[in-house]
């Protein structure tokens, strides 16, 4: 009797691991905004590409599942996914406690900062003083323009919202625009280190507040994909520990974008 029960408890255990495997989808959509170099972007072969792209594939590798990529807007990442045209959101979305009334995050996959750019001389800051009556340039749906328009918007800074950041940089460089507020590296990476951001350069310190920055960047689900999270979780881990998420890292930057934990 006790090794009948025995066999009937193994196989109710593998039953229920095979039932939460079950709800892990063998393949997903995957929204991304793919103007946010060097993270996302359209590569000269006319392929999603970028730092944020490659790691998530290897995600999706290590977790076997099929994944399909699709360019969806900033603004309308969060919609999609909830809308279900879309399953899963792999973009520089900063996990806000905004944001996660909504959907839930994995574990932070990188952390970067929020800076201004404005034209080299002309003495602008990140304060209230410095650019009231000025034209900022942020994009739509990005924890920048949630704090500008929170922050700035009601004392007397003229914010513009757009609908990607290469709209953004191009306003910027045509005079359009008194500056611009994105995260560090893209602003780097895809304007002041490119022809059209020669004249340009970092307006004053890293921006800081809680409750739109200094909160690392995580892929995007729904909040009843619990499976699906947990497998991109602990794929996660595995690439941290076999090295994967070191080798994607140096060939986009020379410094640690996941910060000081591995």
């Amino acid at each position: 009797m006790k090794r009948l029960f025995k066999i009937a408890s193994v196989a109710m255990l593998l039953s229920c691991a095979w039932a939460i495997q079950a709800k892990v989808p063998e393949s997903i959509k995957i929204g991304s905004d793919t103007s946010y170099a060097p993270f996302d972007f359209i590569d000269k072969n006319g392929e999603i590409s970028g730092f944020n792209i490659e790691i998530t594939k290897a995600l999706c590798e290590k977790a076997k599942i099929k994944c399909e990529f699709q360019t969806t807007d900033f603004d309308a990442l969060i919609p999609s996914l909830l809308s279900r045209k879309i399953d899963m959101i792999s973009s520089s979305l900063m996990m806000t406690e905004k944001r996660k009334k909504q959907i839930a995050f994995s574990d932070e996959i990188f952390i970067t900062n929020s800076r201004l750019i404005a034209k080299k001389g002309s003495d602008l800051l990140p304060t209230i003083e410095s650019l009231k009556g000025k034209r900022i340039g942020v994009e739509q749906g990005t924890s920048q323009e949630h704090f500008a328009n929170d922050k700035w918007r009601p004392n007397g800074v003229v914010i513009v919202p757009y609908q990607n950041q290469l709209q953004v940089f191009s306003d910027l460089a045509a005079g359009r625009l008194d500056a611009a507020l994105q995260d560090e590296v893209t602003g780097s990476y895809a304007f002041l280190k490119q022809p059209q951001g020669k004249d340009f350069a970092f307006a004053g310190d890293v921006l800081s507040d809680k409750g739109y920055f200094d909160v690392g960047v995580g892929l995007g689900f729904r909040k009843k994909d619990d499976e699906l999270r947990e497998a991109f979780n602990q794929a996660l881990v595995e690439i941290l520990n076999d090295g994967t998420y070191k080798k994607i890292n140096d060939k986009y930057f020379d410094f640690n974008v996941y910060g000081n934990k591995k």
